[in-house]
């Protein structure tokens, strides 16, 4: 069975903004988006908004999963609080479930030690050097970067997405692509027109 499912997760201070254009498309295409928070108490996002989380942490397995979808936080750089997400990524990762992380997100998974070994982006190089992970030598400057690789053994594992803070369009791109939400053809006309405003690409996404 296709999993069809998105995990967003939400805690205090997440950048709402960040992961709206890809939610957004998913759901208009057939996903449905279930909030996770470490409790079930309602976090507040970075721009005021409260949300009530549809599911915990640890209620979370990512055989019901399609993603896991990390935003940045304040919370990721300011202490251990959000090192259980970067923890679950792991298990999604091991289960060959995909991730996608944006801003800070990306340092946690930095500092769980799950870019030492995968073509990664994020804000700016140094910032993820000042974690002290082992892969700045992975690291892409790139608005965005998808992850297919394998692990040690040469076995598939999942796919890992990451981008800068700056970057919500091409963070979305990426999700669109790895999830097949959209062809090649559509996929870049959504992406000129969201992030270049090219009106010629509605042409192509209607037709």
């Amino acid at each position: 069975m296709t999993r069809t499912t998105v995990h967003l997760a939400v805690y205090d201070t997440f950048a709402d903004w960040e992961p709206g254009f890809a939610t957004a498309q998913l759901t208009r295409h057939g996903y449905t988006v279930r909030t996770v928070g470490l409790t079930s108490a309602p976090v507040t996002t970075m721009g005021g908004l409260r949300v009530q989380p549809d599911l915990t942490l640890d209620e979370l397995d990512p055989g019901d999963s399609a993603l896991l979808l990390l935003t940045g936080a304040s919370l990721w750089d300011t202490g251990d609080t959000l090192t259980p997400f970067a923890r679950a990524a792991r298990t999604f990762l091991e289960a060959g479930t995909p991730v996608a992380a944006i801003c800070g997100a990306t340092a946690g998974l930095a500092r769980e030690g799950l870019l030492d070994d995968r073509a990664h982006t994020s804000a700016v190089s140094f910032y993820l050097a000042a974690t002290g992970y082992a892969g700045g030598a992975h690291y892409v400057e790139a608005d965005a970067v998808t992850d297919r690789g394998t692990d040690a053994g040469g076995a598939p594992r999942g796919a890992l997405v990451t981008a800068g803070p700056t970057e919500p369009v091409a963070f979305a791109r990426e999700i669109f692509g790895l999830l097949g939400v959209f062809g090649a053809e559509k996929l870049d006309a959504w992406y000129r027109l969201f992030h270049g405003s090219d009106a010629s690409a509605y042409e192509v996404l209607e037709g």
